[in-house]
This record gives C-alpha cells, sequence and structure tokens, in this order.
C-alpha cells in the first residue's frame, strides 16, 4: 500500500515540483496539498495522511505552529520540514516542536527524498547541510540569545521580521494586540535589539531567516 503524503508550500509552482518528484517513487502518493497554517490543518484532519512535507514561510502563522498544531492533535504525526531556513536554532525547534526530519531546499532532490524514506520507517532525518550547521553550533557553543526565546515568542519573531504588522500579527495568531506587543518587547530585551531593523539582521545572523528572503527593512 502506497504512502500518503501531504504538501505544505504557498507557493504551486514549488508544489507541483514536490509532486513530481515524489510521485515519480514507487510506494509514494501526494493526497493533498495547502499553501497556509489554516489549510494545513484542515488537510490533515480531513486525510490523516502518513507524512507531511511542510515549508517554514507560510502567510500568518508560520510552519511551526503548523507542528505544533498538528502534533498536538495527533502525536503520531510525521513531518518532515523543507525549508530554505538553515540556522541551527530553527532547525532545534523546528525538532522541539514535532518535526522528524529537517532538510534544506538547497539540498539535492535525493536527500528530501531519503529523509522520507527514513521518517516513514520511524526515524528521525537530517540533510547533510542541517547536520553540519547543528555539529557546528554545538561545538561553537550550541546557544545563542535566540534560543531563550519561547516557541511563542519565536513565532512573533519569525512574522515581525517577514515584514507583518503587530495588529496583523495578532489576528493571525488570534492574541491581542496587547500581547504582541509585551511579547515583542521581551523580544527586543532578550536579543539586545533596539528596533524592528535590528531584530531582522540579528534574526538573519541567527539564520533564523535567510538574506535572500523578503525583509521588510534593510539597514539596522
Amino acid at each position: 500500500m502506497a504512502s500518503s503524503i501531504l504538501l505544505v508550500d504557498d507557493h504551486p509552482v514549488v508544489r507541483e515540483g514536490y509532486r513530481r518528484l515524489i510521485e515519480r517513487q514507487p510506494g509514494l502518493v501526494v493526497i493533498a496539498e495547502a499553501e497556509s497554517a489554516a489549510a494545513a490543518y484542515y488537510q490533515y484532519k480531513a486525510h490523516e495522511p502518513d507524512l507531511v512535507i511542510l515549508d517554514l514561510s507560510l502567510p500568518g502563522p508560520s510552519g511551526i505552529e503548523v507542528l505544533r498544531h498538528i502534533r498536538q492533535w495527533d502525536r503520531a504525526a510525521r513531518i518532515v520540514v523543507f525549508s530554505m531556513r538553515t540556522g541551527a536554532v530553527i532547525a532545534r525547534q523546528a525538532f522541539a516542536a514535532g518535526a522528524s526530519g529537517y532538510v534544506s531546499k538547497a539540498s539535492p532532490p535525493r536527500e528530501l527524498l531519503a529523509a522520507v524514506a527514513a521518517v516513514l520507517r520511524g526515524e528521525q532525518a537530517m540533510s547533510t547541510d542541517i547536520a553540519r550547521t547543528i555539529a557546528q553550533d554545538e561545538v561553537a557553543g550550541g546557544r545563542t540569545a535566540l534560543d531563550d526565546l519561547s516557541p511563542r515568542e519565536l513565532e512573533i519573531l519569525n512574522l515581525t521580521v517577514s515584514g507583518m504588522t503587530a495588529q496583523t500579527i495578532a489576528e493571525a495568531l488570534c492574541l491581542s494586540l496587547k500581547t504582541v506587543h509585551n511579547n515583542l518587547s521581551v523580544i527586543r530585551a532578550t536579543l539586545g535589539a533596539r528596533t524592528d531593523a535590528h531584530l531582522v539582521w540579528i534574526a538573519i545572523g541567527a539564520g533564523l531567516v535567510s538574506a535572500s528572503e523578503e525583509l521588510p527593512m534593510s539597514e539596522p
């Protein structure tokens, strides 16, 4: 019997590429796709796939939030993150939220397929570059200020550096505007950031976001 897969990415062309790659492999079938966190929850509950391939950069709540919610609903869910984000901090956060695998989009296609196969066998998997990044981070000391942020604070930081306003973040995460502002104050204090622009550059330096991603500001 074929293993069923849910693809979660906000770019239709990227999802089509995933689908073609995956369905060329014997025993794998894509049964659903989603372009947002809300659609991912709905499709997961509707289809209960054997595995989810998940991008972290989604409109509104990010992939970390998707990970957390799906795993709360189904503790046995198997989720492989497939992302442009290659920092050790975000990879550790993804595994802490319940990811079974983490593969960077810079990896050869065979690494994604190998991770899918490993996770379907009940194992954990990482692409070579992610494993190297985490190993180097551990050798260098293993922690940054971002590790001191709570999962909610990291989520709000992600959305802030992607260009969302505090009001939009509040609506996306179903929080009060005051709660978002309070979290942003804690985030700035924890990271020693003077401005939101400074937050962006801290996030880039920690590998939380890529410098090539669309960012709201260009100077610290």
